[in-house]
């Protein structure tokens, strides 16, 4: 998620207060990694109760600045995809930084041993349970929308589940493409992934990356490389059926609509957790 999502927090707090009360459900920073002037990531501390299903969100932040006029602080919180699966014994975010905004000015700032605010009550859309079973999985992502799906490659259900999974990470910029790939890369050489899921089962994912601004081996956006063909060409996978097809999508509004609208015209229904069918989007991302 991002910083266009906002969320309304009623809890404050006097900013003389003693640090345990200011920073409510506190976890420990435990790594930052910086790709680009604009994208981060970083690992934090589980709560020892919390669980959740790969691919759901949970609301992350920082103490806000004291107010002016009572002096008392309020938590500034967003909803953040969880980028680890759900076996993981921390958890992992991957962020957007942006410089006025007022939750992300402040979290792209931390450093391994920083406290941030977690909210362990997990929920979202991106899930299996909400997809009808089916031969092939796509997830389709622009930006940060990348992070649910890297829970989900990471979930031995996936793999389970189905024979082929396709994942579209659409960017404006080949840096911006780089948390993806490296993500990916390391499956290979997982060792306890190969050993749980099935030695080469990374050899069932099918990556496309698109740039649409910087020059890269594959440019456009994934929409019109899907409605020319070029995209099922280079896959080499025929166009998206109900019948074999389930579909995933994290990105921008835009996007969004215009994929689900794509979707639908393919003959795919939208699933939600109560009414598994053929596709699911994260209503709660804006990128």
């Amino acid at each position: 998620m991002t910083e266009l999502t906002p969320v309304t927090e009623s809890t404050a707090i006097k900013a003389d207060a003693p640090k345990t009360m200011a920073m409510p459900d506190a976890q420990t920073v435990t790594e930052v990694k910086h790709y680009t002037d604009r994208l981060f990531s970083f690992r934090c501390t589980r709560p020892g109760t919390m669980r959740f299903r790969s691919g759901e969100f949970v609301m992350i932040g920082l103490m806000g600045d004291p107010d002016p006029k009572t002096g008392k602080v309020k938590p500034l919180l967003r909803a953040y995809s969880i980028a680890s699966p759900s076996w993981d014994e921390e958890l992992e975010f991957y962020s957007i930084k942006v410089q006025d905004g007022p939750l992300t000015s402040k979290l792209q700032h931390i450093k391994v041993g920083d406290e941030i605010i977690l909210r362990p009550k997990p929920v979202g859309t991106l899930v299996h349970d909400a997809l009808l079973p089916g031969k092939r999985l796509w997830f389709f992502a622009t930006g940060t929308g990348f992070a649910p799906f890297a829970s989900l490659l990471r979930e031995p259900q996936t793999y389970e589940d189905y024979d082929e999974v396709i994942i579209t990470h659409t960017c404006r910029e080949v840096g911006e493409l780089t948390y993806g790939h490296d993500l990916i890369e390391s499956l290979k050489t997982d060792e306890l992934l190969n050993e749980v899921i099935g030695e080469g089962f990374w050899k069932k994912i099918k990556y496309y990356p698109t740039t649409t601004r910087e020059e890269s081996p594959k440019m456009g956006r994934i929409t019109d490389l899907m409605r020319s063909g070029e995209a099922f060409a280079d896959l080499g996978v025929p166009p998206l059926n109900k019948e074999t097809d389930r579909a995933m999508i994290c990105g921008n509004l835009a996007f969004n609509l215009e994929l689900k609208a794509m979707l639908e015209d393919y003959g795919l229904e939208e699933g939600a957790n109560s009414d598994p069918k053929h596709y699911v989007v994260e209503k709660a991302f804006l990128d």
